[in-house]
């Protein structure tokens, strides 16, 4: 069985409470790591603040030549990060692929910030006693990080919290999820390689219990969360005084205006649909189409979902695998039936195998069943019509407690505006599903979906404090 060994303050270590994890699509035991306790995590809290001073004066080229390291050794190990991704998260490989490639993409942008960090001058002269008097504004590394990151993005969504820590100067303490902490912690072995502070990058797995002292010691001074809205508002909550980054997903909507050709976008609203069984934070779970396009899109996309290639998420022609664990394939199974029973039509779909589940859809959903009010995380959709202007599919996309993206479809330039203008979402992706996302845009949502944004540079800026000289 290959050990994965958590990386603590410079070192890999092990401990007394090893962590089983599993082969998801086929349930068997692969790998293990160890659980760090509220004794290890304390000390590397301890050590990450007495390496600060270091990590601040590290220079931009240092970090520059840390960061280059890394997107350079994991591109020519692109195959092994994407298999494990593939057996640790059921990713099929294609997916998994596309995600160390991004993940490849988000050091290079941290390595080309370094050299682009914000400062300021200032004039003051518009006060009388400001005459003659300037500024300069310098920005400082925050302190240490804490990041606690998700099951479904196991390596991007990991980098996401420590190439802009390492960029800006800050340690870091990421605690992966304990379903899939291994690619993270093969990324920590390339780290090790650089001439980075011993400690400024730590992986720590750990249990909801001890990963929870992240969110209460006053030695954090900013915490980066990505994960349900229940956990994220919970650590907001329980953060006391320290600056928190939270990305909480949505059920990310997709309008189909009348402007637009259905043959032509169901190939992305396919993916945007399906793609890792939907465990995505902006899976395009509700589907508002024009009724002028409605039977035809419907009718698409149940023959193209049909068609799905579905099997071992290691083979490179699977489209659609297992899901994370059987107990979400039941809540997904059960929302299915619920939302049936109170009048939702079931077009494809809605059976359960052990933890594989169908790719779904329904239409004749609305804002009282879960798969249409909620955050689905799973292969189902709602495809729901709307006659009239784009503003009656605006109040229908913004009559959600969420607002992370959404996806527009359409060639009228006026409609695009609008949906810009008015739609309550963090970002409009026009002519795309809302699962579209690139590594260097302002990322987050607002309402349910979040606090704050996510972006390499946007991170970065959240990582750093302002200081002013008058002079």
């Amino acid at each position: 069985m290959k050990v994965f060994k958590p990386y603590v303050n410079g070192k890999f270590i092990t401990t007394n409470n090893s962590l089983i994890v599993t082969e998801k699509y086929t349930n068997q035991h692969f790998a293990k790591t160890y659980l760090c306790d509220k004794s290890i995590l304390n000390k590397t809290i301890t050590f990450t603040n007495k390496i600060k001073t270091k990590c601040k004066d590290l220079t931009p080229k240092q970090k520059h030549t840390a960061l280059t390291l890394i997107y350079k050794t994991l591109e020519q190990q692109k195959n092994y990060f994407a298999e494990l991704i593939s057996k640790e998260s059921a990713k099929p490989l294609m997916y998994a692929l596309a995600e160390v490639e991004r993940s490849i993409v988000t050091f290079k942008i941290a390595s080309d910030e370094v050299y682009n960090l914000p400062k300021e001058s200032l004039n003051f002269d518009v006060l009388p006693n400001g005459k003659g008097k300037k500024g300069t504004v310098k920005y400082f590394p925050i302190g240490v990080v804490a990041g606690i990151s998700p099951f479904n993005f196991p390596l991007n969504l990991a980098v996401h919290k420590i190439a802009p820590a390492i960029a800006s100067g800050c340690p870091i303490i990421l605690k992966p999820a304990s379903t899939t902490p291994l690619s993270i912690l093969a990324l920590a072995k390339i780290i090790a390689k650089t001439k980075l502070p011993k400690g400024m990058v730590n992986v720590l797995p750990m249990n909801r219990e001890v990963g929870n002292c992240l969110v209460t010691n006053d030695k954090i001074n900013l915490i980066s969360f990505t994960g349900s809205p229940e956990v994220g508002w919970a650590i907001k909550n329980n953060c006391g005084k320290k600056k928190i980054v939270l990305e909480l997903g949505g059920n990310a909507a997709t309008i189909i205006s009348k402007n637009c050709k259905p043959n032509l976008i169901i190939d992305k609203c396919i993916m945007g649909a399906f793609a890792y069984s939907g465990q995505i934070c902006i899976h395009a779970q509700r589907f508002y189409v024009h009724n002028k396009h409605y039977n035809l899109f419907l009718k698409l996309m149940k023959e193209k979902t049909e068609k799905l290639i579905s099997g071992n998420p290691l083979s490179i022609k699977t489209q659609i695998s297992v899901m994370i664990d059987e107990q979400n394939t039941i809540r997904a199974e059960n929302w299915t039936n619920k939302a049936i029973k109170q009048g939702a039509k079931l077009i494809c779909g809605g059976k359960r195998n052990e933890n594989y589940f169908e790719p779904t859809i329904l239409t004749n959903t609305n804002k009282t069943m879960l798969v249409n009010a909620e955050e689905v995380f799973a292969p189902i959709i709602c495809v729901e019509k709307y006659s009239g202007k784009i503003e009656n599919a605006i109040t229908k996309v913004n009559d959600s407690k969420f607002g992370l993206q959404c996806g527009v479809f359409t060639s009228n330039k006026i409609e695009l505006n609008k949906c810009f203008d008015l739609v309550e979402v963090g970002g409009i992706i026009h002519n795309h599903v809302p699962t579209l996302r690139f590594d260097n845009m302002p990322y987050g949502g607002i309402k349910e979906s979040g606090l704050g944004r996510e972006g390499i540079k946007y991170a970065i800026q959240d990582m750093l404090e302002p200081k002013v000289l008058v002079y």
